[in-house]
């Protein structure tokens, strides 16, 4: 049978493909732009029909109706990173929070620790064989469809086709939705003096040549911003934005010099505007690969000179880092960052290093402690911790005593704080 005829006879509406889900079901949704809203919205309206049913996600860039109070007899989140929309319902005990590194998360779709009853997942069109593209999230959706035991899927036109490591066959679809409409965007803020006094020190500490860890948000952006004399840089990472195609168009990024998937972006998920969306369709240079792959930390350290940049809330004076939770109140999750952390630390010629502005609501916390907020959680060791930048410079720690690493942060931290710190330095036996 050709795949045209498979496609027509799996398609269906938004209502019906929905209705195989069962009380009791475990769903994984797709994760960071790549959210099926059309199906979400379908499943909100089975509400009244389905208990205890459990949602599966990371970080999710749309609306999450499933998790307002009204159904929480027949929905239950449970995230494996946290974003803002279910942030409330995770502080206030209405969903669960499942810490993990994200290297991890395909692990636990394969391995049975996640068993994963239901995919709902959104798919670029099918190209002239009949195989789809996870488009902008191939991260862990990929890996959580192919242990679902089945996939509900919207085909939405405005996908783009991704490449890499990112297909699936119509044929491995259990229920096709045609939709078509824009995916999220992310607003580009840009950023402020400080976070470009950051990036300029990161940047002074990135070779040319080397391969680059990078989120989104000011600081990586700050960092983006003061590349414009570096040559031949690659990119490795869980995932980029829009600050990257500059960094591309001028030739700044080329992955000519990468010694692991040479000439080639290698990341695990895309969010950011439609430009990116444009972007990164069909585009050569950049491959797409599930996040057991990506966030190995052995797959990280083949990439020479690979530069990790990873944020915190928190870093205690002998170099702990906190960056998932607010005291004992979860935040958002590990993510990748002891991943590319560790996986820059085992790379020739590598630097993990974690950024954060030296304060935090208008200059009255110090993000640089003497010790973490009761109840926080230490995301980065000690141990692992190589360097640390403020817009106060950098703080080298690798190798240092804890009397080093203390003068070496209190050296970095906010000149208003300073004489506190060091104060209680002194009171804990570290100076």
């Amino acid at each position: 049978m050709k795949w045209e005829d498979i496609y027509r006879r799996k398609v269906t509406n938004a209502d019906a493909a929905v209705a195989c889900i069962q009380s009791g079901n475990r769903i994984y949704l797709g994760g960071g732009a790549g959210v099926p809203s059309v199906l979400i919205d379908a499943l909100v309206r089975r509400a009244d029909t389905l208990r205890q049913v459990e949602i599966t996600h990371i970080l999710t860039f749309a609306p999450a109706p499933y998790v307002a109070p009204e159904y929480s007899d027949a929905f239950r989140v449970n995230a494996l990173f946290i974003g803002n929309n279910v942030r409330q319902a995770v502080q206030q005990g209405r969903a669960d929070f499942t810490p993990v590194f994200l290297s991890e998360i395909p692990g636990l779709f394969r391995n049975g620790a996640l068993p994963v009853d239901v995919a709902l997942i959104s798919l670029s069109p099918p190209d002239e064989h009949g195989f789809c593209s996870f488009g902008v999230e191939v991260g862990t959706t990929k890996p959580a469809a192919e242990s679902a035991r089945l996939i509900v899927a919207e085909i939405n036109r405005q996908m783009p086709r991704c490449l890499g490591d990112s297909f699936i066959h119509v044929s491995r679809l259990n229920h096709i939705v045609d939709v078509d409409y824009p995916l999220p965007e992310a607003p580009q803020g840009g950023s402020s003096d400080l976070h470009m006094r950051v990036g300029q020190h990161i940047a002074g500490m990135i070779p040319n040549g080397a391969t680059l860890q990078m989120g989104i948000g000011s600081i990586p952006d700050a960092v983006l911003k003061n590349l414009t004399h570096h040559k031949d840089l690659g990119i490795h990472t869980e995932l980029f934005s829009d600050g990257i195609i500059e960094a591309v168009e001028s030739g700044i990024v080329t992955c000519a010099q990468k010694t692991f998937h040479p000439g080639k972006m290698i990341v695990g998920f895309l969010f950011g505007t439609k430009r990116l969306y444009d972007f990164v369709n069909n585009n050569p240079i950049i491959e797409l690969h599930p996040t057991d792959y990506v966030n190995d930390p052995f797959n990280i350290a083949r990439n020479d000179k690979m530069v990790a940049i990873n944020a915190a809330l928190q870093v205690d004076l002998t170099g702990q880092v906190c960056a998932d939770s607010i005291g004992p109140k979860f935040y958002s999750g590990a993510g990748g960052q002891v991943d590319f952390i560790r996986g820059a630390a085992r790379s020739k010629g590598g630097k993990p290093i974690v950024a954060c502005l030296a304060t935090a609501k208008n200059d009255t916390l110090s993000r640089i402690v003497p010790m973490l907020e009761q109840g926080a959680g230490v995301v980065t060791t000690r141990n692992d911790v190589h360097y640390v930048v403020t817009e106060y410079g950098v703080a080298s720690l690798y190798g240092k005593s804890v009397r080093q690493r203390a003068q070496e942060l209190i050296r970095v931290a906010h000149p208003n704080f300073q004489e506190e710190l060091t104060r209680s330095a002194r009171e804990l036996g570290y100076i």
